[in-house]
């Protein structure tokens, strides 16, 4: 695309007084359902909602610090989904200051040869560092996408190559080849594989606009067998469509790799303890929502999952957990929930509950101080207000640069 029709695309975005597709102003970016608001709602690259999230969670030095906790902790997960959020907003002096941070208090000051510490805090003798030293896979996809998209949308080369030397430790440490499901994400490098042929898996750590877009950019085709696995944890951990936060897979015995029927989850047979859904599974039904129309996977997994929003249907307000055998849900969960179910509810077409979930946000608004409910707010008001939307390859969609050719 030439740098005039670029400036077309832009002009014709900022002019919009209607919702547009980003597909409708820029057929180089490919299809996307998302719709972009106009700009004069989005204000260009400022974003409110990320600078209050900064300002409220956000050290000088890149730090994401929950206040809440007796530690005043950091972990992976926040400052992955925090580069992500900086990258949406075009901030990239605050991407670059959460790179800083990350790598050299979790990972001993070099990415490319580590993978980050999950756990950063005060220590037990009042000292500062690293807590537990094992990783989390989830913020390690995180980062290692929102590194390879901001060397695409920003090209800088030395985020590109990051990411690329970060997802290959990935595969080398946080996955493993399990009977009958193959090549899968764990979700860390050390203490998921159990006794006995066992494993402890998380359907909320793989969205799968990440796997779509680390298979779409590599030809090492670990990453297509790990999306293949992980389409068959979402829908196999939750027989009854409601996702639990964490699912164990049992091989059985004397069983092959490559043999299908070599291994199974145990999710009907779990105690009741353990098969709750909460405050991890809540992401997989806010990663559904966000995942584009064109993803093949995504109407068959919005079948799969809609239970949940048929229970949105006679009650107002989410459960904090659930049951995922019998449905019997527990207490009352928070507006952040809410917040995480609009674009699931959108994606459904469930209008009723989709209003309901928006009449308890107008009553009840998300804590300014709950570090993660905050982050459930930023991934669903941003996509509703258009200011990111993912591709069918998992790419980013930022609203400040809708029209920028690919660099893929």
């Amino acid at each position: 695309m030439s740098p005039r029709r670029q400036a077309q695309c832009r002009r014709r975005l900022l002019q919009a007084g209607a919702l547009l597709t980003c597909s409708h102003l820029c057929p180089a970016l490919g299809k996307s359902s998302v719709p972009v608001v106009p700009a004069k709602t989005l204000g260009c690259s400022q974003w409110p909602d990320w600078q209050a999230f900064a300002q409220q969670f956000l050290s000088q030095d890149g730090r994401v610090i929950d206040r809440s906790s007796a530690r005043a902790h950091s972990v992976s997960e926040a400052q992955a989904y925090a580069l992500f959020f900086s990258l949406v907003a075009n901030d990239a002096g605050r991407f670059e200051q959460l790179l800083r941070w990350t790598q050299d208090n979790l990972a001993a000051g070099d990415l490319s040869m580590r993978l980050p510490a999950w756990l950063w805090g005060r220590r037990d003798n009042g000292s500062w560092g690293v807590i537990d030293e094992n990783s989390a896979s989830d913020a390690d996809l995180w980062i290692a996408y929102a590194l390879g998209e901001a060397g695409r949308l920003w090209r800088e080369r030395r985020y590109v190559a990051l990411s690329s030397l970060l997802a290959e430790r990935i595969l080398r440490e946080e996955s493993a080849a399990l009977p009958g499901l193959g090549r899968t994400l764990l979700p860390g490098a050390q203490g998921f594989a159990l006794a006995e042929g066992r494993w402890r898996l998380n359907p909320s750590y793989a969205p799968l606009f990440l796997l779509r877009w680390f298979a779409a950019r590599s030809a090492d085709a670990r990453w297509q067998e790990l999306l293949q696995s992980s389409l068959i944890l979402l829908r196999e951990s939750s027989p009854r469509g409601f996702a639990p936060d964490w699912a164990f897979y049992r091989a059985r015995p004397q069983a092959a790799v490559g043999d299908r029927g070599a291994g199974y989850f145990e999710t009907t047979q779990l105690a009741a303890a353990e098969r709750v859904g909460g405050y991890d599974a809540i992401r997989v039904y806010l990663w559904l929502g966000l995942t584009s129309r064109d993803e093949p996977a995504r109407a068959p997994l919005l079948a799969h999952f809609a239970p949940m929003g048929d229970l949105l249907a006679h009650q107002d307000a989410p459960p904090e957990t659930l049951d995922v055998i019998d449905g019997k849900a527990t207490g009352e969960g928070p507006a952040g929930f809410s917040e995480a179910l609009l674009p699931f509810l959108a994606a459904l077409g469930r209008d009723e509950p989709l209003r309901a979930q928006e009449r308890r946000l107008q009553m009840q608004s998300v804590r300014k101080d709950a570090y993660y409910e905050q982050v459930l707010h930023l991934f669903s008001t941003g996509w509703r207000e258009g200011r990111f939307a993912f591709g069918a390859d998992g790419s980013l969609v930022p609203a400040w640069a809708p029209c920028a050719e690919s660099a893929h």
